[in-house]
């Protein structure tokens, strides 16, 4: 009866590609691990509750909701004290043809890489504004503009709200798995292997610079016009109205975040022998981020107490940590079935079922079912949360190089984040711009299968290299 380990993971692919929810099937998951551990209607129940309140009981996990948390409510408070609408505001006053725009929105990223709703809300409002001018297709401006959001975003290793989830993913896989290492390190290692967010930027760029806008776009965008044609306030709550123009409101927190990051990074990395470069690699990068992004918020809090009032600000504060619970009652549930799977053996289960996929095979197999996971579901995280640990229980027991499979499982994510019609990233562009979501997201699936297509023949080639 081994193979019941391998149930709630079943249940849970297949509850969230029917439902397309990941958070329900996600709990499903959970209650089955609970049942086949504990066979008695009330043990099973006792012993979900268990497993969710070992997975936030500790330390690593309440510091990733610790950091999730204060990141979004220091969006919130950016967005207050109106440095999203300054940036916005400034930006497109700079803008004033096709290559300045595309310019202005790739170089953007240095202060709007933070997340990819953040990256879109600060750019998407600029180049619907300008959408004319520049001479692109909304399609094209959506297209342009997500290249720079999810795909890129995967591939930067500091000061991300992608960075602790990602890396909490794998010290929980190789806690599960009994595998010894760090977590973080792997993480970097993972980075050059997302085949996908790479080809994906190519081919962004590709659009961005060679591809000529079709007539038959045009007209059926004259005969679908948006709403606000020529302008970007309150296209989105971040640039409404109501929020003063201030963009140093945005630049200075994000570059304190990552200047207190490696701030601490250098001296909690400081503590152990090792001298140089290495010393960014030996430090605990949760707990640098952590602090960087407390210390910043509170020295922000206390720059904005001259014209704001405390009141209004903690408002602001709290409803825009609030924005993430949904991303953290996700996490709690990820974990809490890694618990539960753990308990039910699930590494040895995988290790024994598994063992004959060639470990040339491995990478390429979890993409491919991973791209159809995260584009059925519309979530990267999720996806990531599901496959995780399956993919380095499989990867211990074939020999593959694990960096390599990780790299895999967070390309398959990527692609569902980029073309799925359900993720966050497609629904977000097309609020902005004023764009049927179902049509938009069908102009985003050939080139996001085309960039698969090159990740899926690099994930099996690249093994018989390394």
């Amino acid at each position: 009866m081994e193979w019941l380990a391998i149930l709630p993971f079943f249940i849970v692919i297949l509850a969230a590609v029917l439902t397309k929810q990941v958070i329900p099937s996600l709990f499903l998951g959970v209650l089955t691990a609970g049942y086949l551990a504990e066979l008695h209607w009330l043990k099973g129940l006792t012993a979900t509750l268990r497993y969710i309140v070992e997975s936030l009981s500790d330390p690593n996990n309440l510091k990733i909701i610790l950091f999730l948390y204060a990141f979004s409510a220091l969006v919130g408070l950016m967005k207050m004290a109106g440095g999203i609408k300054g940036f916005v505001s400034k930006a497109s006053e700079k803008m004033k043809t096709k290559r300045s725009a595309l310019f202005l929105t790739w170089i953007s990223a240095l202060g709007t890489f933070a997340a990819p709703s953040f990256r879109i809300v600060t750019i998407a409002p600029i180049l619907k504004a300008l959408q004319k001018k520049i001479n692109m297709s909304k399609q094209e401006v959506g297209f342009v503009i997500e290249t720079t959001a999810s795909p890129l975003i995967v591939l930067i290793p500091v000061a991300t709200a992608f960075v602790g989830y990602m890396t909490s993913l794998i010290e929980l896989s190789l806690h599960q798995t009994g595998i010894q290492g760090d977590a973080y390190n792997l993480f970097l290692k993972s980075i050059p292997y997302n085949f996908f967010a790479f080809a994906m930027i190519i081919t962004g760029v590709y659009y961005a610079v060679f591809h000529k806008p079709r007539n038959e776009e045009r007209v059926k965008e004259e005969e679908n016009p948006g709403e606000e044609e020529d302008g970007w306030e309150d296209c989105h709550p971040a640039v409404s109205k109501e929020f003063p123009e201030k963009p140093m409101n945005l630049i200075f927190p994000l570059v304190s975040v990552i200047f207190f990051t490696f701030f601490f990074m250098y001296f909690l990395g400081g503590e152990s022998e090792v001298q140089g470069f290495e010393v960014f690699l030996e430090a605990n990068v949760l707990d640098a981020m952590v602090l960087g992004l407390l210390i910043t918020i509170v020295w922000f809090l206390v720059y904005l107490l001259r014209t704001n009032k405390l009141k209004t600000m903690m408002k602001f504060l709290i409803e825009g940590g609030n924005e993430m619970m949904g991303v953290i009652v996700l996490l709690a549930l990820v974990w809490a079935l890694s618990v539960g799977s753990e308990e039910l053996n699930f590494a040895d289960t995988i290790s024994s079922a598994l063992s004959w996929i060639p470990p040339s095979f491995v990478g390429g197999l979890l993409f491919i079912v991973g791209c159809g996971l995260s584009y059925f579901i519309g979530s990267s995280w999720g996806t990531w949360g599901i496959l995780m640990p399956v993919g380095v229980s499989i990867a211990q027991v074939s020999g593959s190089d694990l960096a390599f499979v990780i790299g895999a499982v967070f390309a398959s994510g990527t692609f569902g984040a980029f073309a799925s019609p359900l993720s966050d990233d497609t629904n977000t562009t097309a609020g902005i711009l004023d764009l049927n979501t179902i049509q938009y997201a069908k102009y985003k699936l050939k080139p996001a299968l085309v960039a698969a297509t090159i990740a899926a023949v690099l994930f099996f080639v690249i093994p018989l290299f390394i």
